[in-house]
């Protein structure tokens, strides 16, 4: 009987171990699938687990700093910054003075516990398989791009072209140098004759000697009868050859250019080859959506259910820096008539899908589909004088 009780209660008490195994097990996944929801609603538009977005990754957060500190930033990271918490001036400056939402009256601390308990969990998690994919096509990509070859590792045949073209220069110029050697003593004195020297052929010649009269004319040293002015005297010396040379070539190409351009017309002017270059521009923008520069011709929608729709893409991605709103908080008001790089549909649209990267403003091309993208920039045009309360001040240019 007693045996039977002490059994009884062993295997009580390892159900009761096990209750609470699993209960803790369940609390913690509870744990992290609530951080997961807050951190999709309120982190995901600045912060990513394995890569800087606005912020920076997340990763491993919880090793690098304590639960209590991870919380007073979160809630106020501006009053941590400003306390001169250095790990806190660190992060600002690092990530170009964009200080991060405060959010002390929208997450409590057991939010904040189940957004850490998030991260913990994806932080242990190993790289998914379609990560390691994208390393992989990424490191094929790379394996495929075009890179340098060594003079040594080009095909034998060119290595004999390269060398046979050499050859054949190095004959010419040895057969040039034996007949210049072998006709100037045939010549004799008859080479220092005055007419000979001013020929062409006497130039190239005595040019070959290292004479340079050829290009650069030869000083007479006489001085020129009237240029005499308070004593400072001219010497009546011709104009470098080469001077006169480039004069020359340039009437002839002026010449060239202005029949070409101005008479025949077959040339196109600056303004023409703008134009078509800017048409040309624009057939290839237009063929590539993920180029910045593609045209586009969207309306603004304005049925319910596309505003709806926009306004829980904005209230999930962008209130967090625009406000609940669109009052302005880290990014700016979008409320008023200033706009920093346009107030049109197309141009918030390109705005959103692109992103400012330099101003903290991240690209959602590839996270948002262009219907989302097109539909919570709707939204933002709708919300264009709604004049909410502490809204922030304007900026940019009005519209």
């Amino acid at each position: 009987m007693i045996w039977n009780n002490m059994k009884r209660s062993k295997y009580g008490l390892g159900l009761l171990a096990g209750l609470l195994l699993v209960g803790a097990t369940a609390v913690q996944a509870q744990d992290a699938v609530e951080g997961k929801k807050i951190f999709d609603a309120n982190c995901a538009s600045c912060h990513s687990i394995a890569s800087d977005v606005v912020g920076p990754a997340l990763k491993d957060v919880h090793k690098r700093r304590d639960a209590e500190w991870i919380k007073k930033f979160v809630k106020n990271s501006t009053e941590v910054i400003q306390s001169g918490d250095p790990v806190a001036k660190e992060v600002f400056e690092k990530y170009g003075k964009v200080q991060m939402t405060s959010f002390a009256g929208q997450l409590s601390d057991a939010d904040i516990d189940n957004v850490i308990a998030y991260v913990k969990q994806e932080s242990e998690n190993p790289t998914p398989a379609g990560n390691a994919a994208e390393a992989g096509t990424g490191t094929q990509a790379a394996a495929a791009a075009p890179r340098e070859v060594a003079f040594m590792e080009l095909p034998v045949l060119v290595h004999v072209v390269i060398a046979l073209s050499g050859v054949i220069l190095l004959l010419i110029v040895a057969t040039l140098i034996m007949l210049f050697r072998l006709f100037v003593p045939m010549l004799g004195d008859s080479i220092y004759d005055e007419d000979f020297r001013n020929s062409f052929a006497g130039r190239v010649l005595f040019l070959m000697r290292g004479d340079a009269t050829v290009m650069t004319g030869k000083a007479t040293d006489q001085i020129h009868s009237t240029h005499d002015f308070d004593g400072i005297q001219e010497y009546d010396n011709d104009l470098p050859p080469w001077w006169k040379y480039m004069f020359y070539v340039s009437i002839v190409f002026a010449v060239g250019y202005m029949v070409h351009f101005h008479v025949l017309r077959s040339g196109a002017l600056q303004t023409e080859e703008y134009e078509m270059e800017m048409e040309q521009a624009a057939l290839f923008a237009a063929k590539a959506e993920s180029d910045p520069n593609a045209v586009t011709n969207y309306e603004a929608l304005t049925d319910a259910a596309a505003l709806e729709s926009g306004k829980s893409v904005f209230m999930t991605n962008c209130a967090a820096c625009h406000g609940q709103e669109g009052q302005g908080a880290v990014g700016p008001n979008l409320t008023d008539e200033y706009w920093l790089h346009g107030g049109d549909v197309n141009e918030i649209f390109k705005t959103i899908k692109f992103g400012v990267p330099a101003k903290g403003m991240v690209p959602w091309q590839g996270k948002l589909t262009k219907d989302q993208m097109l539909e919570v920039s709707s939204y933002i045009l709708s919300l264009k004088g709604s004049n909410p309360a502490n809204a922030k001040e304007p900026q940019g240019e009005k519209e």
